[in-house]
C-alpha cells in the first residue's frame, strides 16, 4: 500500500470513530441509528479497499440495511416522550 491509500484508510477510520461516538451521545435514538448506519457504510468501504468485496457487500447488506431497518421499526414501536 502506498501513502495515499493509508491516508484514505485513516480518514475513513476516523470517520467511523467519530460517527460511533456521535451515535452514543445523541439524544434522539432514530438519528443515532442513521449515524451508526453511516459508520457501517464506512466500514464496508474499508473492507472493499482491503480487497474483501464479499465481506463488504455482506456487511453493507446486513448491518447497513437489515439491522438499520429493524432498529427503526423497534424505535417506531416505542413511545417518544421527553424525560424532564
Amino acid at each position: 500500500m502506498n501513502g495515499t491509500t493509508i491516508l484514505i484508510h485513516n480518514v475513513i477510520l476516523l470517520f467511523i470513530l467519530a460517527a460511533s461516538i456521535i451515535a452514543i451521545h445523541m439524544k434522539d435514538l432514530l438519528y443515532a441509528v442513521f449515524v451508526l448506519a453511516g459508520a457501517t457504510v464506512g466500514l464496508s468501504i474499508i473492507f472493499y479497499m482491503l480487497k474483501a468485496p464479499d465481506v463488504a457487500i455482506t456487511n453493507a447488506a446486513v448491518y447497513g440495511g437489515i439491522a438499520t431497518v429493524l432498529y427503526v421499526i423497534a424505535i417506531s414501536k416505542t413511545e417518544r416522550r421527553e424525560v424532564t
